[in-house]
């Protein structure tokens, strides 16, 4: 069983930068593919970064390429957010899974962190 602890978000004004960071701890934890996810109330969890280990390889959803950036140092992933945007505004995720088969699908992950707010304002 891996845990998850995101961290980082808060109130930021619209062109700010926040960076988000996820600590994972138990078996195997640092193998593990790690994902950011996004969710506001009544919409289905969108697909932010992504990074897969065995050569290392990154992916962004299309709303933020170009602005954030997922990096990885062992067990421990970050989210970079640049140029923040207020429709960036969501609760965000972080996810752990072993082989995820789509790694832009949120039921490909098994273990999830509890989620930090991110508010950006105009």
């Amino acid at each position: 069983q891996v845990q998850l602890e995101d961290s980082g978000g808060g109130l930021v004004q619209a062109g700010g930068s926040l960076r988000l960071s996820c600590v994972a701890s138990g078996p195997r934890a640092s193998n593990h593919a790690m994902g950011w996810f996004r969710q506001v109330p009544g919409k289905e969890r969108e697909f932010v970064a992504a990074i897969i280990r065995g050569p290392t390889r990154t992916y962004y959803g299309n709303s933020v390429k170009g602005r954030f950036t997922i990096s990885k140092d062992n067990a421990k992933v970050y989210l970079q957010m640049n140029s923040l945007k207020p429709e960036d505004t969501a609760v965000y995720y972080c996810a752990a899974d072993e082989r995820p088969y789509h790694y832009y699908e949120s039921s490909s992950y098994d273990y999830w962190g509890q989620g930090t707010q991110v508010t950006v304002s105009s």
